[in-house]
């Protein structure tokens, strides 16, 4: 008999305390902009019911053990996560990750790009060698026979990086702008996947990488993360697939998969990644991506409570040698 787990990406869209100065241009939140908000998040994640999820722009952790709190089935899950660094210059939301199934003591926040990455932006001095928002990685126990690892990432938005305190309504600076924001968002992808390589090389255990990507899942940055160049060593290979693409119940009659609305444009940008264990056409296989179902109508009527993103969860079905022989019941929170 197999067996599911399921994995859910969120982009909550600014939570943050109340009274809470997060971005210049916002202004914090109310006591009952706030409650409607921990409300909302909390029904959401109620519907989704995911054993696993990785959450993005959390400005506060504590925020986010409020809407655990008033939710029904996270009371007691675990929760992981790191509040954004005071000192910085400019506040930027972290992400966190949420799980129901027990956690292992490997948790890791990467805050600095690996392997010495460091690229120049154009028209400025400025370097990129840390990510905007820090990957999360900790290790998630299915079974005692079976752990994966979990990576919730953000990377670098399209939002136009100005500098130079020129015009923006100036299409060079326009175009420079665009350009700065291309190339954050393609190095944290780079330095996203030489994490992934340097601890695929010497762990073989199963891997979930998921988040807010903000790029298609076609776009040269999100491909940089999948490392879409077929490349085996020693019989394993360590691309990441695209769990849509390789879900096993893909019904195109009713495929409205979107996560996001820019400019009137409907996309999907949040993703969630797949080791070569979760492929059913690899021999590695250890079970199959079943299905992936997005929560979305909320983005359409575009509520003040409401993320502006929607939720991807992903099932996942575990065939029976996965964790053993006898592979023992999945926990489940209490509900």
């Amino acid at each position: 008999m197999q067996q599911e787990i399921r994995f859910a990406t969120f982009n909550v869209r600014n939570l943050a305390l109340p009274g809470m100065k997060y971005y210049d241009d916002q202004e914090p939140f109310t006591v009952a902009e706030y409650d409607a908000k921990v409300d909302w998040l909390a029904h959401q994640i109620d519907l989704v019911d995911a054993d696993v999820i990785g959450f993005q722009e959390i400005f506060s952790q504590a925020a986010l053990r409020d809407v655990l709190a008033r939710s029904r089935h996270y009371r007691q899950a675990h929760h992981l996560g790191f509040d954004p660094d005071p000192s910085a210059g400019r506040l930027s939301p972290n992400v966190a990750l949420v799980s129901r199934l027990p956690v292992t003591a490997h948790i890791a926040s990467c805050v600095d790009l690996p392997r010495n990455l460091s690229v120049s932006l154009p028209g400025t001095s400025a370097l990129v060698n840390r990510f905007t928002r820090p990957i999360l990685h900790a290790q998630v126990m299915v079974t005692p026979q079976l752990t994966v690892n979990v990576f919730v990432c953000h990377l670098k938005s399209k939002r136009p990086d100005y500098r130079n305190g020129g015009p923006e309504e100036d299409p060079d600076q326009i175009g420079m702008a665009i350009l700065r924001s291309l190339i954050r968002r393609g190095t944290e992808a780079l330095g996203l996947r030489y994490l992934l390589t340097d601890y695929m090389q010497s762990h073989r255990e199963p891997l979930v990488v998921m988040g807010d990507f903000n790029d298609v899942a076609g776009a040269v940055s999100t491909q940089l993360v999948m490392d879409a160049g077929r490349r085996i060593r020693n019989g394993f290979d360590d691309r990441l697939l695209e769990s849509y693409r390789v879900q096993s119940r893909r019904d195109p009659l009713r495929d409205v998969g979107y996560t996001h609305m820019h400019d009137a444009a409907f996309e999907t940008v949040d993703h969630i990644l797949v080791s070569d264990q979760f492929n059913p056409a690899s021999s590695l296989a250890i079970g199959e991506v079943s299905d992936v179902v997005y929560f979305n109508d909320h983005i359409a009527l575009d509520r003040p409570e409401a993320s502006d993103h929607g939720v991807v969860l992903v099932r996942i079905q575990l065939y029976d040698q996965a964790g053993g022989a006898a592979m023992p019941g999945l926990m489940a929170a209490p509900k």
